[in-house]
């Protein structure tokens, strides 16, 4: 795969053919119901506003693409970054890092310092990835943000109804741990740790053996995040663990 990659080049998606590409990979990475799935006219608004879709192409195939929504967060001009998609037989060779690190060039590029996000706190491989490789901090969860989601898994009969609780992932462009990380440099943190909250190893396979069990998990979670937002406590690391992975709280 990585021979393949050699040609991958990461560039604006402009074309209605592209941003077509970019509903049928959505339509693939994410199991959307189709109500659901954001249609070409999303995208098409999206750049007439101010926004943009950045795609990763393997020659001429779209494997990946990054969608940048206008807003206005803060009291200052920001992007909300509102779907990150790779196709299933790219994922793992680095290609969502290296879409967020262009959207982050093209945001300074045009004078935006701030993207925001949402990831779920029950998903081990994302929260390392948002915290540890991009440098994003949290500071705010949000319960059952979507609504009630009964497509817990394919193979699943039953349909149990698990929350939609998400992180709002804070992506500050100048911090000097983000510029560090876009460098590929490393960066610790030099204020300690105050509270962890430990997260299932294997978020899917507790949701196929114990459905309920992920229920109670969901809500033990956001739990303990609203109890520590409340405190004033930031979201700033996560660590890898096989049997308990955990977020790591500072004191603001």
């Amino acid at each position: 795969m990585n021979d393949r990659l050699g040609q991958m080049v990461i560039r604006e998606c402009t074309s209605l053919d592209e941003l077509a590409d970019c509903v049928r990979l959505q339509r693939e990475v994410f199991a959307l119901p189709e109500i659901e799935i954001s249609p070409v006219r999303h995208f098409i608004v999206t750049k007439n506003a101010g926004g943009f879709t950045l795609g990763a192409f393997n020659g001429n195939e779209l494997i990946g693409f990054v969608l940048s929504v206008p807003a206005y967060l803060r009291s200052e001009r920001a992007f909300y970054s509102h779907m990150t998609a790779v196709s299933a037989g790219y994922q793992g060779a680095g290609i969502g890092a290296r879409l967020k690190w262009a959207q982050r060039e093209r945001s300074l590029a045009d004078g935006v310092k701030f993207i925001k996000w949402t990831f779920e706190p029950t998903k081990a491989r994302n929260a390392f990835f948002n915290l540890e490789k991009l440098g994003a901090v949290v500071r705010e969860i949000q319960a059952n943000f979507y609504g009630t989601d009964y497509a817990t898994a394919p193979e699943m009969r039953e349909k149990i109804g698990l929350a939609s609780d998400r992180l709002f992932a804070e992506w500050e462009l100048e911090t000097d741990k983000v510029q560090a990380l876009a460098l590929g440099e490393s960066y610790k943190e030099n204020r300690p740790v105050v509270h962890r909250i430990v997260i299932p190893a294997d978020w899917f396979a507790l949701v196929r053996s114990d459905p309920h069990g992920a229920l109670n998990e969901q809500l033990r979670i956001r739990t303990e995040f609203e109890s520590a937002f409340s405190k004033g406590l930031v979201l700033r690391g996560f660590e890898r663990d096989a049997i308990e992975p955990k977020f790591l709280l500072y004191q603001s």
